[in-house]
């Protein structure tokens, strides 16, 4: 697998250098990095149980990678549209540690629990490119396929051993909510998101950027519109990526 990357990244780099003057036109390409996720709102507590902090320090760590496009709108190349589509996972974690009643030979019990929703985003973004540094803004519509929860159970004893537990639970279908609604479950399938960020591109189409997306979508489908509870997505994304020039 190493192997096949480092070729892959030489590959890219030679068709790099010799398009490195074709700053402008139609571009197609990749990306991927880290996704670093938790939920927030009024009723969050609904969603992710009791326990839960929305402060940037315990957000979830993911991934994301997907395909991107940079479709010019000025001829200089100044703005542009870019379309991507994205698998992406983000959700949630919540740790918490116990040092109080417990028995004599236990010192702590450390629990966590991870949440991982599994998306397919598609942001479509107005860029402002500005001699490599760049900066983009719009809409991001996301798919909500899939979701798994994990609990982690560790318990150090006073004589310094440890013991740890972990539970997996079964990967939920959420696509079946197209085909029998009761592997919908109670979450939204659909997400809508505001997306900005900045980064910066070589005329060679290798980039790196970070942005932000916020949901705009409740994640919680109580099925009441008028009393839908508030807990929302949010994400940041660390991306490297590589645009092939194509004229």
């Amino acid at each position: 697998m190493k192997k096949l990357l480092s070729l892959t990244l030489a590959a890219a780099a030679s068709v790099s250098l010799v398009h490195a003057q074709d700053a402008g036109g139609f571009r197609i390409g990749v990306k991927a990095g880290a996704t670093y996720s938790n939920v927030s709102g009024d009723d969050v507590s609904q969603f992710a149980g009791s326990g839960y902090s929305t402060s940037i320090g315990d957000y979830k760590v993911g991934y994301n990678a997907g395909v991107s496009l940079s479709i010019p709108l000025s001829s200089d190349g100044f703005f542009s549209l870019a379309p991507e589509l994205l698998y992406n996972r983000k959700g949630y974690e919540i740790s918490s540690t116990q040092k109080t009643g417990l028995p004599a030979n236990v010192s702590k019990i450390e629990s966590e629990q991870q949440r991982v929703l599994h998306y397919i985003d598609l942001p479509i973004l107005a860029k402002i490119n500005a001699g490599g540094l760049f900066f983009e803004l719009g809409p991001q519509v996301s798919y909500l396929f899939g979701s798994r929860v994990k609990n982690q159970t560790t318990t150090k004893y006073t004589n310094g051993d440890k013991d740890k537990t972990e539970d997996r639970s079964e990967f939920v279908d959420y696509l079946g909510g197209i085909r029998k609604e009761k592997y919908k479950g109670d979450l939204s399938n659909v997400d809508i998101s505001g997306v900005a960020g900045v980064g910066y591109m070589t005329d060679g189409g290798f980039s790196v950027g970070l942005r932000y997306a916020r949901g705009f979508n409740s994640l919680i489908d109580s099925k009441d519109t008028d009393n839908e509870p508030k807990a929302f997505n949010n994400a940041f994304t660390l991306q490297v990526g590589y645009l092939i020039p194509t004229k």
